[in-house]
């Protein structure tokens, strides 16, 4: 919601993956948040302290999402149901950018909502984001550069 926590964790994971395919020079990613509360904030120390334990690092601010990304981007994420109703009601009429849970690409059914760590404690709820996120982001580029993103 924010962009402070899941987002930028699966931003920097979901730019790992398409570097080790060598495809960072036809994909690009970015994170953004529905509600502006953090804009301009790098992320929760927790959020970076788990990327930088799996080397990966990251520089980006949080940014609101705007309508313009709906026609910049092809997909565009959300973590939860409430994140989906949001992109939703966000998404202009000429939205091109297919609004998708990013928790449906390979994660079981029982756990495909990536919650919202913000007020948890310690760094554990983070470490599960970023395996979470790993294990989609592998499913979903597989999945589409097979072009079986509906």
């Amino acid at each position: 919601i924010g962009n402070i926590c899941r987002s930028p964790i699966a931003e920097a994971v979901m730019g790992e993956v398409i570097i080790k395919a060598g495809l960072q020079k036809e994909w690009h990613v970015e994170s953004a948040a529905i509600e502006g509360w953090h804009s301009g904030s790098i992320p929760d120390e927790r959020a970076l302290r788990v990327m930088a334990k799996h080397n990966i690092s990251y520089t980006g601010y949080a940014r609101i999402l705007t309508t313009d990304d709906f026609m910049k981007f092809d997909y565009i994420f959300g973590m939860d149901r409430c994140n989906l109703a949001a992109l939703n009601r966000m998404a202009p009429d000429n939205a091109t950018a297919k609004v998708l849970l990013l928790g449906n690409f390979g994660l079981k059914p029982d756990d495909r909502i990536i919650e919202d760590p913000y007020y948890s404690v310690g760094e554990a709820p983070f470490e599960k984001i970023y395996q979470k996120c790993h294990i989609a982001c592998q499913n979903f580029l597989e999945q589409a550069r097979q072009q079986q993103i509906v």
